[in-house]
């Protein structure tokens, strides 16, 4: 793209420039790419987190993860077992920005997680509009046919249901001496297809950085 620039010279004549404005592609090439990160950034999931009150968080050091059963018997393997990884990953990189240490043995805190996946119906809506048409009328002055335009006019909106995947993440804290949950985040996320690693670490920011006030 060429902007022309007009300039006079000291005989009063003027000059046209052809002036490529590349300074101006960059800055809209950096004005597209904050727009779309303020739109991820806007778009993510509340997330909630609960504490104990009466827990000093200051107090801990240490944590170990532990596995989650649906029950004593349950010798069934976890059909999220594939996200741990990921998981673990994510809320180690968080506790170690509170100063806490994985340990093996003797820990302070006992950590896990749970993903559930569940389907669900969302109710959407579109706005309905009515078709424009046209309409016929005789002139007799001019001895011709004309027509008037009717645009469409806004009639509501059509409501309709469509089913949606969701994950729901849930952190949990609980100390080790006393099994007391002290600490608990979750968070739920739209899927478009399964359970991705970026949808696991999504989730584990969101929980902690809602915990605010929340972390030691």
């Amino acid at each position: 793209m060429m902007v022309n620039q007009l300039k006079k010279n000291h005989h009063g004549l003027r000059i046209v420039f052809n002036v490529k404005p590349i300074f101006m592609k960059k800055i809209s090439v950096v004005g597209s790419l904050v727009c779309v990160a303020a739109i991820i950034y806007s778009c993510s999931s509340p997330a909630y987190v609960e504490k104990d009150s009466s827990a000093n968080l200051s107090n801990y050091k240490t944590y170990m993860w532990v596995d989650i059963k649906a029950s004593e018997n349950d010798a069934s393997s976890r059909a999220t077992a594939f996200a741990d990884v990921s998981v673990h990953n994510s809320v180690n990189a968080e506790l170690n920005k509170w100063g806490w240490q994985e340990v093996s043995d003797n820990p302070d805190v006992l950590v896990s997680y749970d993903v559930l996946v569940e389907r669900n119906v969302e109710t959407q809506s579109d706005p309905v509009y009515s078709q424009p048409y046209n309409r016929f009328y005789y002139n007799p002055y001019t001895r011709r046919w004309s027509t008037i335009y009717y645009p469409s006019q806004f009639l509501g909106y059509q409501q309709y249901q469509v089913p949606v995947r969701e994950a729901t993440v849930t952190i949990s804290m609980m100390d080790a001496d006393t099994d007391k949950r002290i600490w608990q985040g979750w968070t739920t996320e739209r899927l478009n297809g399964g359970l991705s690693d970026l949808n696991v670490k999504k989730s584990v920011r969101n929980i902690f950085k809602e915990s605010g006030n929340a972390a030691p």
